[in-house]
């Protein structure tokens, strides 16, 4: 089948990362979200992230012009998925959510199209119980920042046909994306191995081998990271790094997997990382300066 329009659901942080590359790669894209704000907000987000590859002289003016022209928006799922061939979840990494979206996608979605979800963790075979073309359902985890990463993480459901799988991996290199195909188990690959390694970092943290600089200085200089484990985990969120920890050690059920107390503590405070402006640093808009929160300093 061709792919020529895709809707994208969630104009957070990667549903308006995922919207860009697609609409920058030619597709007719429109971006889903119930919050108008937050899709004039991905709009300007997106406008100003072209902006920045113009000034790299990695696109041109008229690229932006086109790009931005690709792009429409809804706040209701049945009007933005109805002329769809291909829909990208991309809301809250919460398995409720996200089943409840999947049962609209498929409902109002042309019986051909393929529905793909952006999870890092969540089960492509769980998801895809819940609708009426298992089959066609398929994972699409694309890594943030979505027009400058790479990788695109391709998770085949229990019923994912060979056929989407093949269409989804050759989608993928279209966007100037590497697709690396690998199955339904918890954490796929990515996460499975990247979260206990941030728990770990956490963990030693919350038992006083090491300062928060210390640890993230050890794993950038010693183990060539372009970022260390407490800033990684800060960028991406600690109550989705507690969410996935979560997902593994349900889905494994072995202690290794459990989200460290000091993790716990911390998204319960509401110190999620960039997001909430504090985490393991302390972020100030439109400085660079990492700076350690008060919490860790001795």
């Amino acid at each position: 089948m061709e792919i020529k329009n895709v809707s994208v659901i969630g104009a957070g942080t990667m549903g308006n990362g995922i919207a860009h590359v697609f609409a920058q790669s030619g597709f007719k894209v429109t971006l889903i979200d119930v919050n108008a704000a937050q899709l004039e907000k991905a709009l300007s987000t997106i406008a100003k992230n072209i902006d920045r590859q113009i000034s790299k002289g990695a696109v041109t003016e008229e690229q932006k012009s086109a790009t931005l022209q690709n792009i429409t928006t809804a706040t209701d799922i049945a009007v933005g998925v109805k002329s769809a061939n291909l829909v990208v979840e991309a809301a809250t990494e919460n398995i409720n959510l996200k089943l409840e979206i999947f049962k609209q996608m498929d409902a109002a979605a042309p019986e051909s199209c393929i529905l793909a979800t952006n999870t890092s963790s969540i089960s492509i075979t769980k998801i895809a119980a819940v609708t009426k073309r298992p089959s066609a359902v398929i994972g699409m985890h694309f890594m943030n920042p979505v027009p400058v990463m790479k990788l695109v993480e391709i998770i085949n459901g229990y019923a994912t046909s060979k056929e989407v799988s093949a269409i989804i991996n050759e989608l993928s290199v279209t966007l100037g994306k590497v697709p690396c195909t690998v199955n339904d188990y918890p954490g796929f690959i990515a996460n499975r191995i990247l979260m206990p390694m941030i728990n770990e970092a956490i963990y030693s943290l919350y038992e006083g081998v090491a300062g928060v600089q210390e640890i993230d200085t050890v794993m950038k200089l010693g183990m060539a990271h372009p970022m260390g484990p407490l800033q990684l985990a800060d960028f991406i969120g600690l109550d989705v790094c507690y969410s996935i920890l979560k997902v593994l050690h349900e889905g494994f059920g072995n202690p290794k997997y459990a989200p460290c107390p000091l993790l716990v503590n911390m998204v319960t405070a509401g110190k999620l990382g960039v997001k909430s402006g504090e985490g393991f640093y302390v972020y100030t808009p439109g400085s660079k300066e990492l700076v350690v929160s008060d919490s860790f300093k001795k």
